[in-house]
Protein backbone atom coordinates (compact mmCIF):
# COMPACT_ATOMS: atom_id res chain seq x y z
CA UNK A 1 0.00 0.00 0.00
CA UNK A 2 1.04 3.48 -0.61
CA UNK A 3 1.78 6.17 1.84
CA UNK A 4 1.44 10.16 1.38
CA UNK A 5 3.91 12.39 3.43
CA UNK A 6 3.72 15.47 4.33
CA UNK A 7 6.44 17.24 6.10
CA UNK A 8 6.41 20.77 7.55
CA UNK A 9 8.61 23.75 6.34
CA UNK A 10 9.86 21.99 3.46
CA UNK A 11 10.17 23.85 0.80
CA UNK A 12 12.09 22.08 -2.65
CA UNK A 13 15.31 23.41 -3.09
CA UNK A 14 15.41 25.84 -0.37
CA UNK A 15 18.15 24.96 2.06
CA UNK A 16 17.95 23.81 4.28
CA UNK A 17 15.28 21.64 2.59
CA UNK A 18 16.31 19.18 -0.01
CA UNK A 19 15.68 18.68 -3.44
CA UNK A 20 13.43 16.73 -5.16
CA UNK A 21 15.93 14.25 -5.84
CA UNK A 22 17.86 14.45 -2.55
CA UNK A 23 13.98 14.02 -0.96
CA UNK A 24 13.39 11.15 -3.36
CA UNK A 25 17.24 9.70 -2.28
CA UNK A 26 16.49 10.01 1.33
CA UNK A 27 13.19 8.07 1.21
CA UNK A 28 14.82 4.80 -0.71
CA UNK A 29 17.90 4.68 1.48
CA UNK A 30 15.79 4.60 4.31
CA UNK A 31 14.43 1.01 2.84
CA UNK A 32 11.39 2.45 0.72
CA UNK A 33 10.42 0.36 -2.89
CA UNK A 34 9.44 3.70 -4.63
CA UNK A 35 9.61 7.54 -3.71
CA UNK A 36 7.63 10.21 -5.98
CA UNK A 37 8.10 13.53 -4.71
CA UNK A 38 4.48 16.14 -5.80
CA UNK A 39 5.07 19.47 -5.83
CA UNK A 40 7.26 21.73 -4.49
CA UNK A 41 5.82 21.75 -0.59
CA UNK A 42 6.92 18.28 0.87
CA UNK A 43 4.33 16.23 0.09
CA UNK A 44 5.55 12.68 -1.29
CA UNK A 45 4.42 9.42 -1.80
CA UNK A 46 6.29 6.40 -1.31
CA UNK A 47 6.04 2.61 -1.15
CA UNK A 48 7.22 0.97 2.19
CA UNK A 49 9.11 -2.15 2.03
CA UNK A 50 7.19 -5.45 2.36
CA UNK A 51 5.53 -6.24 6.03
CA UNK A 52 6.51 -2.56 6.69
CA UNK A 53 3.68 0.15 7.39
CA UNK A 54 5.97 2.90 7.10
CA UNK A 55 7.16 4.79 9.74
CA UNK A 56 10.79 3.03 9.26
CA UNK A 57 11.01 4.52 6.58
CA UNK A 58 10.32 7.70 7.31
CA UNK A 59 12.21 8.00 10.31
CA UNK A 60 15.16 6.87 8.37
CA UNK A 61 14.94 9.62 5.55
CA UNK A 62 14.21 12.11 7.93
CA UNK A 63 17.41 10.88 9.68
CA UNK A 64 18.94 11.14 6.33
CA UNK A 65 17.47 14.51 5.48
CA UNK A 66 19.18 15.82 9.35
CA UNK A 67 22.53 14.66 8.61
CA UNK A 68 23.00 15.48 5.22
CA UNK A 69 21.40 18.82 5.13
CA UNK A 70 20.52 19.91 8.99
CA UNK A 71 16.83 19.49 7.82
CA UNK A 72 14.96 18.73 10.53
CA UNK A 73 11.11 18.74 10.39
CA UNK A 74 8.26 16.69 11.90
CA UNK A 75 6.75 14.26 9.02
CA UNK A 76 3.00 13.56 8.97
CA UNK A 77 2.14 9.95 6.86
CA UNK A 78 -1.55 9.32 5.64
CA UNK A 79 -2.03 5.89 3.84
CA UNK A 80 -3.40 7.02 0.26
CA UNK A 81 -6.54 4.97 0.52
CA UNK A 82 -7.06 6.29 3.71
CA UNK A 83 -6.86 10.07 1.77
CA UNK A 84 -8.90 8.54 -0.99
CA UNK A 85 -11.90 8.07 1.70
CA UNK A 86 -11.74 11.87 2.80
CA UNK A 87 -11.63 12.97 -1.15
CA UNK A 88 -14.46 10.74 -1.98
CA UNK A 89 -16.52 11.80 1.26
CA UNK A 90 -16.43 15.86 0.22
CA UNK A 91 -15.60 17.17 3.39
CA UNK A 92 -15.78 21.20 1.68
CA UNK A 93 -19.01 19.67 0.02
CA UNK A 94 -21.03 22.76 0.01
CA UNK A 95 -18.38 25.59 0.51
CA UNK A 96 -17.83 27.48 -2.99
CA UNK A 97 -14.39 28.08 -3.33
CA UNK A 98 -15.06 31.81 -3.98
CA UNK A 99 -16.28 32.60 -0.93
CA UNK A 100 -13.05 31.44 1.13
CA UNK A 101 -9.32 32.43 0.46
CA UNK A 102 -8.71 28.21 1.04
CA UNK A 103 -10.05 25.02 1.88
CA UNK A 104 -7.57 23.55 3.91
CA UNK A 105 -6.60 20.12 5.88
CA UNK A 106 -4.20 20.18 8.38
CA UNK A 107 -2.05 17.08 9.72
CA UNK A 108 -1.51 17.05 13.18
CA UNK A 109 0.51 13.78 14.84
CA UNK A 110 -0.77 10.22 13.89
CA UNK A 111 -1.83 9.53 17.64
CA UNK A 112 -2.69 12.96 18.78
CA UNK A 113 -5.88 12.83 20.52
CA UNK A 114 -8.39 15.88 19.85
CA UNK A 115 -9.80 17.52 23.13
CA UNK A 116 -13.78 17.23 22.86
CA UNK A 117 -13.91 21.03 23.12
CA UNK A 118 -11.49 21.47 20.57
CA UNK A 119 -12.18 25.18 19.40
CA UNK A 120 -14.36 26.04 16.00
CA UNK A 121 -12.16 29.16 15.12
CA UNK A 122 -9.54 31.35 15.47
CA UNK A 123 -9.66 34.62 17.95
CA UNK A 124 -9.85 36.71 14.57
CA UNK A 125 -12.40 35.01 13.13
CA UNK A 126 -10.41 34.00 10.09
CA UNK A 127 -9.62 30.59 10.13
CA UNK A 128 -12.97 28.37 10.85
CA UNK A 129 -12.41 24.52 11.44
CA UNK A 130 -15.28 22.49 9.67
CA UNK A 131 -14.51 19.58 11.27
CA UNK A 132 -11.93 17.69 12.87
CA UNK A 133 -11.13 13.86 12.13
CA UNK A 134 -9.26 11.52 13.87
CA UNK A 135 -5.73 13.58 13.74
CA UNK A 136 -7.01 15.60 10.81
CA UNK A 137 -8.57 19.21 10.70
CA UNK A 138 -10.81 20.49 7.92
CA UNK A 139 -11.05 24.43 7.74
CA UNK A 140 -11.30 27.27 5.12
CA UNK A 141 -8.93 30.17 5.69
CA UNK A 142 -10.69 34.00 5.19
CA UNK A 143 -9.10 36.72 4.50
CA UNK A 144 -10.20 39.46 6.37
CA UNK A 145 -7.39 41.68 7.18
CA UNK A 146 -4.53 42.16 5.13
CA UNK A 147 -3.13 38.91 5.81
CA UNK A 148 -5.22 35.44 5.49
CA UNK A 149 -5.90 33.23 8.73
CA UNK A 150 -3.17 30.69 9.19
CA UNK A 151 -4.81 26.68 10.22
CA UNK A 152 -1.44 25.87 10.86
CA UNK A 153 -0.69 28.62 13.04
CA UNK A 154 -4.37 27.93 14.70
CA UNK A 155 -3.55 24.38 15.25
CA UNK A 156 0.46 24.15 16.56
CA UNK A 157 -0.84 27.09 19.04
CA UNK A 158 -3.99 26.00 20.07
CA UNK A 159 -2.71 22.22 20.39
CA UNK A 160 1.07 22.90 21.34
CA UNK A 161 2.04 19.73 18.88
CA UNK A 162 3.04 20.23 14.95
CA UNK A 163 1.41 20.26 12.41
CA UNK A 164 1.41 21.01 8.17
CA UNK A 165 -1.11 22.27 6.30
CA UNK A 166 -1.83 21.71 2.49
CA UNK A 167 -4.53 23.31 0.54
CA UNK A 168 -7.18 20.92 -0.15
CA UNK A 169 -6.78 21.05 -4.01
CA UNK A 170 -3.39 19.23 -3.08
CA UNK A 171 -4.84 16.54 -1.47
CA UNK A 172 -7.60 16.21 -4.17
CA UNK A 173 -4.47 16.00 -7.13
CA UNK A 174 -2.74 13.85 -5.10
CA UNK A 175 -5.11 11.18 -4.75
CA UNK A 176 -6.10 11.79 -8.34
CA UNK A 177 -2.71 10.94 -9.45
CA UNK A 178 -1.82 8.13 -6.92
CA UNK A 179 -4.86 6.53 -6.08
CA UNK A 180 -7.63 7.42 -8.18
CA UNK A 181 -10.97 6.82 -7.16
CA UNK A 182 -13.16 3.99 -8.91
CA UNK A 183 -16.02 6.01 -11.82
Amino acid sequence: MKLAVFFRNLNLGRPPAPTRQQLEAAFLEGGARSAQSFLTNGTLVFEPAPRSRGRREVEAACAILQRTLGFAEPAFVRPLPILAGLVARQPFRGIDPASVYERCITFLPDRFVLPQDAPRANASGNVRVLEYAAADMFSVSLKLGASPGSPNLFAERQFGVPATTRAWNTVVRLVERHAPLPP
